[in-house]
């Protein structure tokens, strides 16, 4: 049986908007806590090795905030990178806080 198209009423495509809006994904925090036993030599050095681009100065002065505050926030981006970090650090034997969005 065939199907005959009316030309009567054409079909009108949904009108796009002009405006998009662009959703970005949230990032993370890396953030170390103090403890009793990991030495500042070993919270900078491990700041070092597994935080990029982290200089001497930054992670000395990061290692002295976590000593004095209580924690400091090492790093801040896209989640699966912050969970490396996290875990790079965390096996190095550094006391970390949960991963929170920023």
């Amino acid at each position: 049986m065939a199907t005959r198209l009316s030309a009567a009423s054409p079909v009108k495509a949904p009108e796009r908007s002009s405006q998009t809006t662009a959703k970005t994904y949230p990032n993370y925090k890396v953030i170390v806590l103090n403890d009793d036993f990991n030495t500042f030599q070993h919270v900078a050095e491990c700041l070092l090795k597994y935080i990029p681009f982290m200089t001497g100065d930054r992670a000395w002065d990061l290692t002295l905030q976590v000593h004095n505050e209580g924690q400091a926030v090492v790093w801040v981006g896209p989640q699966e990178q912050a969970e490396l970090y996290h875990m790079q650090l965390r096996r190095s034997g550094l006391t970390m806080a949960p991963l929170e969005s920023a």
